[in-house]
């Protein structure tokens, strides 16, 4: 889920890096995906605008993009390029009971549990 202080963290992230080197990351659909250098040169309300090395062209993007990871955008920090968006963390869920028993400290587990039937004979009317 993304909250507002994940929108304004990353909107006062990019404008603070207004000037700087980044790599944008995304896709092009149909397994086609790109990796450009540019360098970020405005930052408005709902969309950052950067511009490409390669081709001087201007492409702006909205900050929804980055936060739901549609874009990737990583800045330079003088040594390596890092992202503006921290990493994933994947929560794990607890399987739901399922209505079977956890066996006992020291219970043969390797045994399949199978489930008991009897038959159960009609009673005689009287």
């Amino acid at each position: 889920m993304i909250y507002q202080n994940d929108i304004s963290n990353l909107k006062s992230n990019i404008a603070n890096r207004i000037g700087e080197k980044i790599i944008v990351k995304g896709s092009l659909g149909r397994s086609k995906l790109f990796e450009k250098e540019a360098t970020i040169e405005k930052t408005y309300p709902n969309i950052f605008v950067v511009k490409y090395h390669e081709n001087d062209r201007s492409v702006s993007y909205q900050y929804k993009d980055v936060l739901t990871r549609t874009v990737e955008v990583d800045a330079f920090d003088g040594n390596e390029y890092k992202s503006l968006m921290p990493p994933l963390i994947k929560k794990t869920r607890r399987p739901r009971n399922s209505g079977l028993q956890v066996a006992a400290e020291g219970a043969d587990v390797t045994a399949p549990a199978t489930p008991v039937i009897e038959k159960v004979e009609p009673k005689a009317e009287l």
